[in-house]
């Protein structure tokens, strides 16, 4: 299904990049190639143009926010608001309404929680709380680069069944310390003198994941591999020198080197590793912390999954060993191409827009 947008670079405030989405018609703004990830939005630039025509206002089905709304608010919560592109993306707003247009509106990062001042727009965002979502807000993966193409010549890692299941997870982990404790008590301080209500701390994930860690490290039916980090391997990445991209490699060989990877949400309520594993094949142990998936009216994602709600992380290991035991040894592998294809045909940048039609179907019943 080939869909009309509309979109316009005059609402774009110079020095800040498109939104992703545009990439195949605005290709000349897109930064070179400095870092391996930087090339995750390739296959869909070649193909973009057969999904979407860009098209005047007054033709189109969709009018695409230049701007991803993460460069209007910042990249967190202690981020001043851009004045400048923000006037900029409301005057593209106006103009869409006088056009009788819907407004499309992507906001990445770890403040896409949050309101933004576009009334009936549809908002993509990578973090959402199920208890709270509104009908227009929806959800977008955290696109990663190929990880299987990059790193393994395009073959998936395959692991065969063992006896015990193997849980992955190399990241950022922090104490739960009375730092954390004055830094979460000064975070809703700061929420709900900007907004009048409390958030949840965006500290949350690092104490679950905290947990989760322990609880699985502790239990002797369980082979850990575990690389704990002080700091983010992207932000220790300052160049290609094989030395300064170590804890990327790292990243990738745990991925490999794991069946099961922990996948909980960070500063926002999302996880971002849940989609790197799935490009991996990697199936994901996902604590589920009343997080909003993309395309859940058409995945089944429990399928994918070893499923941890929040309030049954104490049963994390019984639930893993079952989920663990029910797999024969093909049953196993099969699930790991399921999950590659997954991530390629639904979560990958291409995957993701050669299916973005169907979020509009109530908009128009031709586009099912």
């Amino acid at each position: 299904m080939k869909l009309k947008i509309f979109s316009d670079r005059q609402y774009l405030l110079d020095g800040i990049p498109h939104d992703m989405m545009l990439a195949p018609f605005w290709e000349e703004l897109i930064e070179t190639h400095q870092y391996p990830w930087q090339s995750m939005s390739d296959c869909y630039k070649r193909i973009g143009q057969s999904l979407f025509e860009m098209v005047p206002l007054e033709d189109a089905d969709l009018a695409i926010m230049p701007v991803n709304w993460q460069h209007i608010r910042g990249v967190s919560w202690r981020s001043k608001v851009n004045k400048l592109a923000l006037n900029l993306a409301l005057e593209f707003a106006k103009k869409a309404n006088h056009g009788g247009k819907p407004i499309v509106v992507f906001f990445s990062g770890d403040c896409s929680d949050e309101k933004i001042p576009i009334d009936n727009a549809f908002v993509f965002r990578h973090a959402l709380y199920r208890s709270i979502k509104k009908q227009n807000n929806l959800a977008i993966p955290g696109f990663c680069e190929d990880l299987v193409q990059q790193y393994f010549g395009n073959e998936i890692p395959i692991r065969q069944k063992k006896e015990k299941p193997v849980v992955g997870f190399c990241g950022l982990v922090t104490p739960h310390s009375w730092k954390k404790r004055l830094k979460t008590i000064y975070y809703q301080g700061v929420m709900l003198t900007k907004y009048g209500k409390i958030t949840v701390s965006p500290y949350k994930g690092h104490i679950l994941r905290n947990k989760a860690l322990e609880i699985l490290a502790n239990n002797p039916a369980i082979e850990t591999n575990f690389l704990l980090r002080d700091r983010l391997a992207f932000l220790v990445t300052a160049s290609l020198d094989h030395e300064k991209l170590r804890p990327r490699l790292d990243f990738v060989k745990n991925m490999a080197e794991s069946d099961y990877i922990l996948c909980c949400r960070g500063s926002a309520n999302y996880s971002y590793r849940l989609f790197e594993a799935l490009c991996c094949g990697r199936i994901p142990i996902f604590i589920n912390t009343d997080c909003v998936l993309p395309y859940e009216f058409a995945i089944d994602w429990r399928k994918y999954c070893v499923w941890i709600d929040e309030k049954e992380l104490p049963l994390i290991t019984e639930k893993l060993i079952d989920f663990h035991q029910s797999l024969s040894p093909q049953d196993f592998i099969d699930l790991q191409y399921k999950c590659r294809k997954l991530w390629k045909e639904w979560l990958s940048p291409e995957g993701f827009f050669s299916n973005f039609y169907r979020h509009f179907s109530e908009i128009n019943p031709v586009w099912q």
